[in-house]
């Protein structure tokens, strides 16, 4: 289910090499403007059960330098080889072209039903079509697949020109990244320009962390968020899927994926929504589909446990509770949190039309409409496709770091 839910969200790229994939991200750092290359650092996951090899391109073109294939989950690396487009064919892609070169890179767990396998692949290219420099500038000029996308100057260079929605941070080496969420059907044709700053100008990036600053509804917007931060929104990892039931019974089942990196970190707490009711929750680490210890605690149990939910506990404080072995150092988690909400403020039945009005703050989100119904109001952009067995589906992307307030209506096809 999750692969069609993400062909919807308009990875139709990625299916197309006929090699199930998920979560794509890809970092370019652009290197030394004499040198012409870039460094690219790509993760992706694999989806495909039985899985013995990823096979990822190596774009015609470019001179490509393969440096390390790490295991996200263990931080272990992985063996590679670069084979040629008949070898590629021969030992598992068979879309793979015979005049282009891949990185085949060996798994050394298998990938089973409800499992998936997280990589991150660091490569550096020369390619003077794409990256050059043109009078005082430098020009990052190339077409992009991926849907979730950095690019990042050499440093003491501003940016200038970006032709596609993007955010802008100094990292703390400081060096201008750009990032961005492509939410079209296309790739990207970026262009980014470049020129290099003063000797002189101050690159520093204060080492402070600054107080938490809300966001959304709850913040001041009466002043300048003078120390506020943010997170690159196109990392985020962070998704939902909403599959709403009949609306007499206000009922959705759901299930949110998030990737746990802090070191010593064991557990997850999902602070149930006020006038919501959470049941039948479940979890597992999609790493390798270990199904996991879940508890539901109210009130003085989530004191009891001496939980830190990140707000005051109220006796009607709810909280569901995912438990697992600590983050290990350079490792991470991948985890999959279901559960069945109950909300009969946001999702009723209202004359003859179902209105489920909720806010969202993740990057990703779906919703899917309950069967025998069909949409006839929805006010955040989104797109719109039908699941295999019918239901109407929608697809949200939220490229800022705030919440959106989505509000779906539909009516029954037959009475």
């Amino acid at each position: 289910m999750k692969q069609f839910l993400l062909y919807l969200c308009l990875f139709t790229c990625l299916i197309a090499q006929s090699q199930p994939q998920d979560d794509s991200y890809t970092r370019y750092e652009l290197l030394d403007p004499s040198s012409q290359r870039f460094r690219i650092l790509y993760e992706v996951t694999v989806t495909q059960p039985g899985s013995e090899f990823y096979f990822n391109t190596l774009r015609k073109g470019s001179e490509h330098t393969v440096d390390e294939v790490l295991d996200l989950m263990t931080g272990q690396r992985l063996p590679w080889t670069i084979v040629t487009g008949a070898e590629a064919k021969q030992s598992g892609l068979p879309s793979a072209q015979t005049d282009t070169d891949y990185l085949r890179i060996k798994l050394t767990r298998t990938v089973t039903e409800g499992s998936e396998y997280r990589l991150k692949i660091d490569k550096t290219y020369k390619d003077p079509i794409s990256y050059f420099t043109k009078d005082d500038r430098i020009i990052f000029d190339r077409s992009l697949g991926i849907k979730r996308n950095a690019v990042v100057l050499p440093r003491g260079y501003e940016l200038l020109k970006c032709n596609y929605p993007s955010q802008v941070v100094m990292e703390m080496d400081g060096r201008i990244k750009i990032s961005f969420l492509n939410i079209g059907p296309t790739d990207v044709p970026l262009h980014v320009e470049a020129r290099k700053l003063p000797a002189a100008v101050d690159l520093s990036v204060s080492q402070d962390k600054p107080a938490p600053v809300a966001i959304g509804q709850g913040r001041d917007k009466s002043k300048a968020r003078t120390d506020f931060t943010f997170s690159e929104r196109a990392y985020q990892t962070r998704e939902i899927v909403y599959f709403l039931q009949q609306p007499e019974t206000h009922a959705f089942r759901l299930y949110h994926d998030y990737t746990e990196t802090k070191e010593g970190t064991d557990r997850y707490l999902n602070v149930v929504r006020a006038g919501s009711k959470a049941s039948n929750p479940s979890a597992k680490i999609l790493d390798t589909g270990e199904v996991l210890k879940v508890e539901t605690l109210k009130g003085d149990a989530i004191k009891q446990k001496g939980l830190d939910i990140g707000e005051a506990v109220t006796p009607e404080t709810e909280v569901v509770a995912i438990w697992y072995k600590p983050v290990q150092k350079g490792q991470s988690v991948r985890l999959r949190i279901e559960e069945t909400y109950t909300d009969p403020n946001r999702y009723v039945l209202h004359k003859n039309e179902l209105v489920f009005d909720r806010s969202f703050g993740r990057p990703f989100n779906t919703v899917i409409l309950p069967e025998g119904w069909f949409l006839t109001a929805n006010v955040v952009p989104a797109v719109v496709d039908m699941t295999p067995d019918g239901k109407i589906s929608l697809y949200y992307v939220n490229g800022s770091n705030d919440e959106i307030d989505v509000l779906i209506r539909g009516r029954r096809k037959q009475i």
